[in-house]
């Protein structure tokens, strides 16, 4: 009778724990569209921060003998009636509508942020006064309003324009904020803290904007891509960024003049303003869904 095989005892094997943040970046990892989409943005970026150092031309330089030229070895995007290059324009005009897009971004968010928690985690009269802000805001013709006053404000009118944008932008996110909050102060460890006599902006500083910190970072990305159209279509109309200052609205605007006989004039910035939208539109659906733990479309974590 033979002795029955001794199996060496293997303690449980725990299971591997994976932080939130690392399974956020898989998934997110996983959405192609996204990825490329980051890898775009990442890549004009750097071309709005170096670009003006590597370019030969100056953006509000001009070649006197080069009045319409097409692309060529002197000038690779061609140039404009005034002879200036309109590369260094395309690049300079990124940078500035970058510049817009992302500090439109982060004032309309924070906006969205602070108001919408505090309307929802104060409640009463606070409550009742802001939500009817809100719907007056909603209801004003602000694109009209922001063509106003950024008509007569010179070099300064970017300035007002990135004010007047995120003081317009943040109504709708607001009230999911504060439809999320709602659901979020009733928790115990919130209730905790109001009975400690944690004060009111420390509760929502430390505990009620890290648990809907998800949404905003969407939100912020998403409101960069309408923040960048906004003022693409402000410009195009005259009502944006003020010459001699250039942005990728105005270039398109001129541009669009003589967009069938001299294409080039329009083709390099509306190339460049499609690819930084479609880039920007898709980091943000693959944060959703990356941050979204009921989304199919990043895949199993």
């Amino acid at each position: 009778m033979t002795a029955p095989a001794t199996v060496a005892a293997e303690g449980p094997q725990t299971a591997r724990r994976i932080s939130s943040r690392r399974l956020i970046l898989r998934r997110f990892g996983r959405n192609l569209p996204a990825v490329l989409g980051g890898g775009v943005i990442v890549l004009l970026i750097v071309a709005a921060v170096l670009g003006p150092h590597l370019v030969p031309w100056s953006y509000d330089a001009i070649d006197p003998g080069a009045y319409l030229q097409p692309p060529s070895g002197r000038h690779w995007f061609g140039t404009t009636q005034s002879g200036r290059d309109v590369l260094a324009l395309t690049v300079h005009g990124l940078g500035k509508s970058l510049l817009i897009g992302f500090l439109v971004a982060a004032g309309s968010t924070g906006l969205a942020a602070v108001i919408g928690t505090s309307i929802a985690y104060i409640g009463g009269w606070y409550e009742k006064a802001m939500l009817w802000v809100v719907d007056l805001l909603l209801v004003i013709p602000s694109f009209f309003l922001v063509a106003i006053i950024t008509s007569g404000s010179g070099e300064s009118a970017w300035i007002w324009l990135v004010a007047l944008l995120a003081g317009f932008g943040w109504m709708l996110s607001a009230r999911v904020v504060r439809a999320l909050t709602l659901t979020v102060k009733e928790r115990e460890y919130i209730l905790a803290a109001r009975y400690m006599g944690v004060s009111t902006p420390r509760i929502i500083r430390r505990h009620i904007l890290p648990n809907i910190s998800s949404l905003l970072i969407v939100d912020a990305t998403l409101n960069v891509g309408y923040a960048i159209l906004a003022e693409t279509g402000l410009s195009y109309f005259g009502f944006g960024v003020q010459s001699p200052d250039t942005s990728l609205g105005t270039l398109i605007a001129e541009g669009a003049r003589s967009a069938t006989t001299f294409p080039w004039i329009f083709l390099g910035p509306s190339a460049v303003l499609l690819a930084l939208v479609l880039s920007v539109n898709a980091v943000g659906d693959g944060l959703r869904d990356a941050l979204d733990p009921s989304s199919g479309s990043g895949g199993r974590a």
